[in-house]
């Protein structure tokens, strides 16, 4: 793990097995169209902690995917045994979906903590090719203290070291350090729509903000689903988190 903590990310090319993104697509497709996402993110905005009618989780390749073996044991290895799931976005994004500025995505008890460890999976269910948005990165950003919002001012304009991911094999997964500066750069050659599915981890040891008013009712469904036992039954324990806080950029 050592290139994992010197730049901030590993490439897993190929982590999702070709059936499951079969199952994972059709999903995502009536997770967008069908205004399940809309209401998803009304609820958020409107601090609902009782939740949308249905959540990504409970989608079965959805849940599937939160606590996919291979995963799981990359996780193990870079988080240590004792880690939670933090939170799981699914979207598709297409031709016409505009960029995302630089970003990250660290959720510590304050803007500038840096104390424990969380990750977010960066899913491609069909990778990533010249005909979509690439991910860009800067290796090592993780390690530089900066509130998230500071960095939205870049836009997605080069910045010095960047790395540009674009050629990934379809079923791959980009495993970030929260902290690590990313953005999704708009390209002239956008074609096709992109299907991406975020899963988000942290250390159980730490205290860490949840990002959606109703995180205690989406860990109440997965246990409900007894998703991770036998292998992991604490992945979805609600202990570690503090009380939600509505971001200052809510609207």
């Amino acid at each position: 793990m050592d290139q994992f903590a010197r730049d901030g990310y590993l490439v897993l090319a190929g982590l999702i097995p070709p059936d499951l993104v079969e199952r994972l697509k059709p999903e995502v497709d009536r997770w967008s169209d069908d205004g399940l996402r809309a209401a998803s993110i009304e609820a958020a905005l409107n601090g609902d902690t009782a939740g949308p009618p249905q959540v990504e989780i409970e989608m079965p390749a959805h849940g599937r995917l939160a606590c996919l073996p291979d995963l799981m044991r990359v996780l193990d290895q870079v988080l240590g045994r004792d880690f939670v799931f933090h939170h799981m976005h699914s979207c598709r994004q297409d031709p016409t979906t505009g960029g995302k500025p630089w970003h990250h995505d660290y959720e510590g008890p304050e803007s500038t903590d840096r104390d424990g460890l969380m990750v977010h999976a960066l899913h491609y269910l069909d990778g990533l090719t010249e005909d979509v948005s690439p991910l860009v990165v800067v290796p090592g950003s993780h390690r530089r203290v900066v509130d998230k919002h500071e960095l939205v001012a870049l836009g997605t304009r080069p910045l010095d070291g960047e790395v540009v991911i674009d050629r990934l094999p379809p079923g791959s997964t980009v495993l970030a350090h929260s902290a690590l500066w990313h953005a999704r750069r708009k390209t002239a050659r956008d074609a096709h729509s992109r299907y991406f599915i975020d899963t988000s981890y942290c250390q159980g040891d730490r205290r860490w903000r949840p990002v959606k008013p109703y995180w205690r009712d989406i860990l109440r469904r997965a246990h409900e689903l007894r998703l991770g036992r036998p292998a992991y039954p604490r992945l979805f324990d609600d202990g570690p988190f503090l009380e939600y806080r509505p971001p200052t950029d809510a609207r």
